[in-house]
């Protein structure tokens, strides 16, 4: 019998040490062990002969998992140096939906167009993830892209499709995402909300992305492949930003820092933000599976 989702994952908190990787690199390989797990064999096998043409030495492989990492990587590359790269392409991993003036159109820099002929690759920087999830999935889609910005389509669409389920990559309070607003939880040492919700939450999950995605992947009923692998980007991201409002910031507001400025996190947080964290990886893992089983079929 299955347990419920809350019991579930709370179980795996209390089983599992937390492990100090991030969503950039652990989680965004748990979404692609879950995609890999409900892809077509046809498309799965696409999908590999793709990205083994990857030449970057970015990541550690070139498996689904390892290339999940490789947008974050990318846009860090000459992040110290020429910064072309970071500034083209930093503002693709996030949409700052403002939480006193929740406006889709705004956070989304009124949705420029690609000038024609060009590639999604090649920009604008002023562009949001969502944008840039259809773009990078038509062109997968398309006979006509080339196979070496096909690869460069599949490399963004499994790093991107992760980003947008962090809740704090789709909400904002006048704080860069959480990045200035400290908190610390009882076993963990002070971070910004940001770190939390990308690094803190998901490590209390596993020791490794391949225990957690097999127990997220065991977790998931067919009545949860019905209801959560619909829905398009704008939705996804809609529900990300109700979870950031609703349970990321809304319970700290009657909160009060301690004297290094830290707001202290009680248990009941912890346990709930790891429980969304699983589901949330849950949910972008089979998103990212129906996107790649479209447009690689």
């Amino acid at each position: 019998m299955r347990l419920p989702i809350a019991i579930f994952f709370v179980g795996l908190t209390i089983l599992r040490p937390e492990t100090g990787r991030c969503w950039g690199d652990q989680g965004h390989e748990i979404v692609g062990l879950i995609a890999e797990h409900y892809l077509e064999p046809t498309v799965r096998s696409r999908a590999v002969t793709l990205l083994a043409q990857d030449a970057s030495g970015l990541t550690r492989g070139t498996g689904i998992a390892e290339e999940a990492t490789w947008a974050d990587k990318f846009r860090d590359s000459d992040r110290d140096t020429t910064r072309r790269n970071y500034l083209k392409t930093r503002e693709w991993h996030y949409i700052n939906i403002e939480l006193d003036r929740p406006d889709l159109e705004e956070a989304c820099f009124r949705h420029p167009a690609l000038p024609i002929g060009s590639k999604a690759s090649e920009g604008p920087a002023g562009d949001c993830i969502l944008d840039k999830i259809d773009e990078f999935h038509r062109e997968l889609r398309s006979p006509t892209t080339g196979v070496g910005e096909k690869r460069v389509a599949l490399q963004f669409l499994l790093h991107l499709v992760g980003d947008l389920h962090q809740p704090l990559h789709a909400a904002d309070d006048h704080d860069r995402g959480g990045n200035d607003v400290r908190v610390k939880g009882a076993e963990s040492s002070p971070g910004t909300l940001h770190h939390y919700w990308d690094t803190v939450f998901v490590g209390r999950l596993g020791r490794s992305a391949e225990d957690v995605s097999r127990d997220l992947i065991a977790g998931i009923s067919e009545d949860d492949r019905r209801a959560w692998s619909g829905g398009s980007p704008a939705d996804w991201a809609k529900e990300s930003f109700r979870i950031a409002r609703d349970d990321v910031y809304a319970p700290l507001h009657a909160r009060v820092a301690d004297p290094g400025g830290a707001i202290m996190l009680d248990a009941r947080y912890e346990t709930d933000a790891v429980n969304i964290a699983a589901r949330q990886l849950q949910r972008a893992g089979l998103r990212l599976a129906r996107l790649l089983n479209d447009a690689l079929r």
